[in-house]
This record gives structure tokens, C-alpha cells and sequence, in this order.
């Protein structure tokens, strides 16, 4: 299955009222709606956010602070992958690695070397599989306390 990367118009966000989180994942990443309103509030991260979609379906969201040169105190990147939803209807099928696959062809397409990301590490988040897509953990930890990844692209 392959996805697409839409870009919000009205008909794409009517669209994506439809994306839910699995159970407990709300602890680890917000609803597309507060991804939204996190990349209003905070437009100095250069956020890029698309729906994502398999075989015509919304399936999910993506949003990723976008060649963030230079990187201003407290972000990171340049290139951050932000928010990655999967509708819980569509996970566990590789949809996910899909998408960071597409997001470090972007990111390699348009000169850079690494894509970055973070997550809470608890019971139930992302942590394996992000280690799986051959993420690697920078040493580094957020103010938030996420520990921060690096995927070289």
C-alpha cells in the first residue's frame, strides 16, 4: 500500500475529523486539531503538516518543522519530525514507516542530512518503533523531557 501527502484544503480537513488515536496514545502525541493549533502557535518552527492518505482514505497526519535554519534556542533540527498520527483504525500496518520514509526522501531531496524526532519513553510509546526505522538517540533530552533521535537520511 502506498500513502500520499495531501495538503489541507477544506475538503482534506473535513477529512481528517475522522483520524482517532489508539487507546493511551494521547499521552504520547496530540490530536491532529491540537497538532494544528500547535503549528498556529508556534510559526517560528516552520511548521509543514500533510494528511495522509492510502489508497484514497485518510489514514493520518504528519507535521514536521520544515529546514529550520537557523535553529532558534529550544527547537531542534533543522529538519523535526513534529507530529506522526496513524488513525487507530490503520495502524500496525506499516503505514507509519511509510510515511518516515517519504518525510526522509523529502528531507534528503532538499539537502539535508538528518532527521530529527523525540518521544516520552513510557510503556505503550513509540520508542521501538522508531528504533526500528534506524532512528538513533543523540544523548540529548528536551526540556520537556523526550528523548531526542536522529535518522540519518
Amino acid at each position: 500500500m502506498s500513502i500520499e501527502l495531501r495538503e489541507l484544503t477544506d475538503e482534506v480537513r473535513a477529512d481528517l475529523a475522522s483520524v482517532r488515536l489508539g487507546p493511551g496514545q494521547d499521552q504520547f502525541v496530540s490530536t491532529v486539531d491540537g497538532s494544528l493549533r500547535e503549528a498556529a502557535e508556534y510559526p517560528e518552527a516552520k511548521p509543514w503538516f500533510r494528511a495522509v492518505y492510502a489508497d484514497g482514505e485518510v489514514v493520518g497526519f504528519v507535521m514536521i518543522s520544515w529546514d529550520l535554519r537557523p535553529v532558534p534556542e529550544g527547537y531542534h533540527g533543522p529538519w523535526f519530525l513534529w507530529k506522526l498520527i496513524i488513525d487507530r483504525e490503520h495502524q500496525h500496518r506499516g503505514l507509519g514507516r511509510e510515511v518516515v520514509a517519504t518525510i526522509a526522501d523529502l528531507v534528503r531531496s532538499e539537502g539535508g542530512a538528518e532527521l530529527m524526532t523525540s518521544f516520552v519513553d513510557a510503556p505503550g510509546g513509540p520508542r521501538d518503533f522508531y528504533l526500528g526505522l534506524g532512528f538513533v538517540p543523540t544523548g540529548e533530552v528536551d526540556d520537556e523531557g523526550e528523548i531526542l533521535l536522529a535518522l540519518p537520511v
